[in-house]
């Protein structure tokens, strides 16, 4: 059976939920061979293992933690290389885009971006893209060389499967290029305590409706009796209402969870971009003729600031 190539993201060896739903994709077109690079990459090998991982190539070069993406493209180019791919699948977070692109690039590959969904095809994988800010879904496939996917979180389930997990050294030769842009400090980002944006299984979102920063402890309350992350339009984060990292949007950040919750946003198209492919969608909005109507699943026409506390109350009542 052929062998799928899967890019592991990864924090000192804590395999990130996006990678393990690229390994339930790559079971459908392959066995999925995972490749961990840096600190802690082989302390992936147990939980990769778990969920269907038949290898595990690991190289933990200090180039990964020094460098910009440059050494972890070696990384894969030498991985395709010895390993002759069926495809290779990388999470769509920023920096893997860039390094899928930059793949593709060097291997004389086509590229797929935002996939949604990817199965099996007669001649090759078939990657079910969102565009047109959700207004389409097509299908793909690279016609020319490995395919390159990136796919987004939340796009398929977690599904643990046996896999050997076998841990071996991948040899990589740097190029030039590699230490051409070095990192000279880092910050940790101060966390609070939500899930990630991106991976997050619901999203509580909130827009010029709130009416203020002070307004967004509603929000942020409603997204913790959930156990959601909170997002922002881009309306509200210009009012300097909510930090532009939390800013939902084409010129933001694209969810893709289970559950989006709207308060007091209109729907724009600038918003709609960022969360149209999301499971569920439920907005709260006093103004009936909102465009966020128009494309989701529960509507509540109310005021956010009766309704949202209401719902919060109700959620942890469920709970308690």
């Amino acid at each position: 059976m052929a062998e799928v190539l899967v890019y592991v993201d990864h924090v000192d060896g804590a395999v990130r939920k996006p990678t393990l739903e690229l390994l339930t994709l790559a079971r459908r077109l392959g066995e999925p061979v995972a490749v961990a690079l840096g600190a802690g990459a082989a302390q992936t090998a147990a939980t990769l293992g778990e969920h269907g991982a038949t290898r595990v190539l690991t190289s933990e070069a200090s180039e990964y933690a020094d460098y910009l993406v440059v050494p972890k493209v070696d990384a894969l180019q030498a991985a395709v290389e010895a390993v002759s791919p069926a495809a290779v699948l990388v999470s769509s977070s920023a920096e893997g885009k860039e390094i899928a692109a930059r793949l593709a690039l060097r291997i004389g590959s086509g590229l797929i971006t935002d996939a949604v969904d990817v199965e099996a095809g007669a001649d090759g994988p078939v990657a079910t893209q969102s565009v047109f800010a959700a207004s389409f879904t097509t299908k793909s496939k690279v016609s020319k060389g490995v395919p390159v996917i990136t796919v987004k979180p939340n796009s398929a389930p977690v599904e643990p499967a046996a896999g050997a997990g076998a841990v071996e050294e991948l040899a990589v030769s740097f190029s030039e290029q590699a230490s051409g842009t070095k990192v000279t400090s880092r910050t940790a980002r101060e966390s609070s305590g939500r899930p990630e944006l991106t991976e997050a299984a619901i999203v509580v979102s909130g827009g010029r409706g709130v009416n203020g920063a002070e307004n967004f402890a509603l929000i942020e309350a409603l997204a913790d009796s959930l156990g959601a992350a909170v997002g922002a339009s881009r309306a509200a984060v210009d009012a300097g209402w909510y930090p532009h990292s939390n800013q939902v949007g084409q010129t933001g950040k694209t969810v893709s969870p289970q559950l989006y919750i709207a308060s007091g946003i209109s729907g724009a198209i600038q918003h709609r971009a960022g969360m149209q492919t999301s499971k569920t969608i439920v907005a709260i909005n006093k103004d009936e003729e909102a465009p966020i109507f128009e494309l989701v699943d529960y509507g509540v026409v109310g005021d956010l600031f009766n309704v949202v506390p209401q719902l919060t109350e109700e959620v942890n009542t469920r709970k308690g």
